[in-house]
């Protein structure tokens, strides 16, 4: 299957253009805004190293079909964490919101925390949503022969990237999406490749203390079958945010977000839901809670005008409906430990610390995508 060949990629590409903006005198930033333009706490989707801004097109659809704003970015060339920081700061100065809810996939995720820190007192993050995250780029061990990737031909930087992923344990959504992301990787530059590769590995680190985002806003976004990132690295990320919300799926490999789109989305959904009705809402005002509500009117005929005790019946059980499916938004359902080796559902969604049981503890194999 060929991704870029879909209804809905076709859809992005034809609906919703890709813009650019220049900050800080030379530094380019390309991206699409797919939603209503009048909201300013938007999310914004932060790719992979190997990624590029339309790789969230299924989520960029189906969030601004719910009146969600929904942008996803192309990281410029710059050539430090800091320098991202404020660039990237600019760019959404350009934009004028006022504060994100940040998904970052893998890189995206890293410079999501970054971002998070960097802003300090202005608290320019409201929450995120982490999708096979790191805290440091020491776990590539890489941070040596980093200074030297601006100088590689853009062949060994792509087999750097792309070369690890094992084509005998996907299946066949899994596959599509590693081919659709290494079409994506093919359209990037030498200097963009470096650039990505450098922020991935030079010696870079999470400080906790000072990201200024309460660990009750974060996502934490894992799959458990074999993908670039160790157990180790994600017991990590546990320890940095311990009352982070857990999203597991079964599957997904190293792109979940293409792969089993429908469980990313949900979970993005149920993580945004907690900002609705405020004034840090990614949604239109009241379009999430209506369009997420249960239909109850093809369940039960509309009570008859005369008789008023019907009228106070059903009155009565459309607000226990209601009720209860905005608490089952807020509760993650539980997991035990044994679940979270081998779970049996297919997707998951636990809010408690990481169990540090049957950790890997080397993480000398992790991949950069």
């Amino acid at each position: 299957m060929d991704m870029q060949n879909t209804p809905e990629y076709i859809s992005l590409r034809s609906s919703v253009p890709q813009r650019k903006v220049v900050v800080d005198g030379n530094i380019e930033w390309s991206y699409y805004d797919a939603g209503p333009r009048s909201i300013q706490n938007p999310i914004v989707f932060l790719p992979p190293a190997s990624g590029t801004a339309d790789v969230f097109f299924r989520q960029l659809l189906s969030l601004s079909s719910f009146g969600c704003r929904a942008i996803s970015v192309n990281h410029p060339v710059v050539w430090s964490v800091q320098a991202w920081c404020l660039s990237f700061n600019a760019f959404l100065n350009s934009l004028e919101v006022d504060r994100v809810h940040l998904f970052g996939a893998n890189l995206g995720g890293f410079l999501a925390q970054k971002f998070a820190e960097y802003s300090g007192n202005g608290r320019r993050v409201r929450s995120m949503v982490l999708c096979n995250g790191f805290n440091d780029t020491d776990v590539f061990q890489q941070t040596t022969s980093s200074l030297s990737f601006w100088a590689l031909p853009a062949v060994m930087l792509k087999k750097m990237v792309m070369g690890n992923f094992d084509s005998q344990a996907m299946d066949r959504q899994m596959y599509a999406a590693v081919e659709f992301m290494n079409a994506k990787m093919d359209s990037l530059s030498q200097q963009e490749l470096a650039s990505r590769l450098t922020l991935n590995c030079v010696s870079c680190y999470v400080e906790p203390q000072n990201v200024q985002v309460d660990s009750s806003d974060v996502t934490l976004m894992n799959v458990f079958d074999d993908q670039a990132l160790s157990n180790a690295v994600q017991n990590e990320m546990g320890k940095l945010y311990p009352e982070a919300r857990r999203a597991y799926l079964k599957t997904g490999g190293n792109f979940p977000y293409l792969s089993r789109s429908d469980e990313v989305n949900c979970y993005i959904q149920v993580h945004l839901q907690r900002y609705a009705d405020t004034v840090y809402s990614a949604f239109e005002p009241r379009q999430f809670a209506e369009s997420a509500q249960p239909s109850t009117s093809a369940s039960k005929p509309p009570p008859s005008g005369d008789n008023s005790e019907e009228l106070i019946e059903s009155s009565s059980e459309l607000k226990e409906s209601e009720d209860s499916f905005e608490t089952f938004l807020e509760q993650p359902l539980e997991t035990n430990s044994e679940q979270r080796v081998k779970p049996e559902p297919e997707v998951t969604f636990q809010e408690a610390a990481v169990d540090s049981h049957n950790i890997d503890s080397a993480a000398a194999n992790e991949s950069f995508s």
